[in-house]
């Protein structure tokens, strides 16, 4: 077998290929031989990576294994050495997310064409066992909803954030000194990262070819500390989540699949999902809820899920045999976000004086948006007495209005709050978030 890239999750399936050699030998049948390690600079040693396995040769070394072990990154030239392994009759590893958001149709299909293996456990969540479970356990059920935390570094700063009353910017810095984070963090806060991997689920989920760019994505990056702290007085907690779900519409059935910050109630499986962990919760028609909980990163157990598909394709190998398709069969439309249906939070700063509420809900109600609930409090700033209700007085006084809805569309709410920071007595909207998992 070969390995492309050494970094942190490379070296340690290097490592633990060597250390535990006998035990995997006896699991996949045959010796696993690591005949070479794909690296930009062949003269950097590896701790415990035997040097003279070292390549910059990678376009070469693909063609002298019969598994390739892809942990480089990005498109190319991941895509292209990848699509001239299987082309010369290897099956594939790999652990990664964008590639197969971007260009997984082709990767499958070129795997299907030469009779390979496409392997991708490690590529969403880590070592949490989820690509199998939807590829293969759940083959026989419907699923009809993949809801989950899949990216550490934003679970871990918004449980900072929750439990420690931390700004963003602090909970970063915190997530970045213990390595949690990127120096550079864009492809976490700004949910790309996320996205990626809900194209995945949702593509194995739905048996329907789910690009990255019909994935919706908001990051955390306008989550504040107030935002934090309202989610925190409603009894709710604020998660990055990934969210695919299938959606009837007037044309039949589709599927929606969002990146999106989100309110969940505290008693909620996902609610719980604390620091750098990951989660994801599948609704299954004859299975029911099922939880998969455990580290989503990290070079020890993402390494863990890479071993397990070498494990399993080397056997397959040995024994002759292929594992199942990824079968796009299905291939259902994607929704646009606007038809997307949930619930919101909305929280205004209002002028707190009489009719303000009364005008804001009749807003709500123009636009078909049902209030659920609505809560108020006194905002920091001068106060002389009243109320932003339909009774009392006061002018100088400022509210904080958090206004929860019924179910609607995306598209309405956001007409809806487009009309309501129109309203004279409305200072600002100061935050808008989706509420899930009811």
């Amino acid at each position: 077998m070969a390995l492309l890239g050494c970094g942190v999750v490379g070296s340690e399936v290097a490592r633990a290929l060597t250390a535990n050699a006998q035990e995997l030998a006896a699991r996949a049948g045959a010796p696993l031989k690591l005949v070479g390690v794909a690296v930009r600079d062949a003269s950097r040693p590896r701790d415990g990576v035997d040097p003279s396995l070292l390549t910059t040769d990678a376009a070469g070394l693909v063609h002298r294994a019969d598994v390739v072990v892809e942990l480089v990154g990005g498109l190319e030239p991941a895509r292209a050495l990848l699509l001239d392994a299987m082309r010369a009759g290897a099956s594939v590893v790999t652990a990664n997310k964008a590639l197969l958001a971007e260009h997984g149709r082709e990767l499958h299909t070129a795997a299907a064409e030469r009779g390979v293996d496409l392997y991708f456990e490690a590529a969403v969540a880590g070592a949490i066992p989820i690509i199998r479970p939807l590829r293969e356990s759940l083959a026989g059920d419907r699923v009809e909803a993949v809801l989950g935390i899949v990216n550490g570094t934003t679970n871990y700063v918004l449980d900072q954030m929750d439990t420690g009353g931390a700004e963003l910017a602090d909970a970063l810095r915190a997530a970045q000194e213990l390595g949690y984070a990127e120096a550079d963090p864009t492809a976490d806060v700004e949910g790309y990262d996320a996205a990626a991997k809900a194209a995945i689920l949702a593509t194995l989920a739905f048996h329907t070819p789910v690009p990255a760019a019909d994935v919706h994505r908001e990051g955390i990056a306008g989550i504040t500390a107030a935002d934090v702290a309202a989610a925190r007085e409603a009894g709710s907690v604020i998660k990055l989540l990934a969210i695919c779900e299938r959606v009837q519409g007037p044309d039949g059935e589709g599927i929606q699949v969002r990146v999106h910050p989100a309110l969940l109630s505290r008693d909620h499986p996902l609610a719980g999902v604390r620091g750098a962990f990951n989660a994801v919760f599948v609704k299954a028609a004859a299975a029911g809820r099922l939880m998969f909980y455990g580290q989503g990163a990290g070079g020890v157990p993402t390494a863990s899920a890479v071993l397990g598909d070498v494990v399993t394709v080397a056997r397959h190998r040995v024994d002759s045999g292929l594992g199942p398709r990824v079968l796009e069969h299905a291939d259902l439309p994607v929704r646009p976000m606007g038809q997307a249906r949930t619930r919101y939070q909305v929280r205004l700063d209002v002028a707190d004086r009489p009719g303000v509420l009364a005008a804001i809900a009749q807003v709500f109600a123009e636009h078909g948006v049902s209030i659920e609930t609505v809560r108020q409090s006194a905002l920091p700033g001068p106060q002389a007495g009243g109320g932003a209700g339909d009774g009392g007085g006061g002018a100088g006084r400022t509210a904080s209005l958090v206004v929860v809805t019924h179910t609607a569309t995306d598209a309405a709410l956001a007409a809806t709050v487009a009309a309501v920071a129109e309203v004279d007595a409305v200072a600002a909207v100061a935050s808008v978030l989706r509420v899930e998992g009811d």
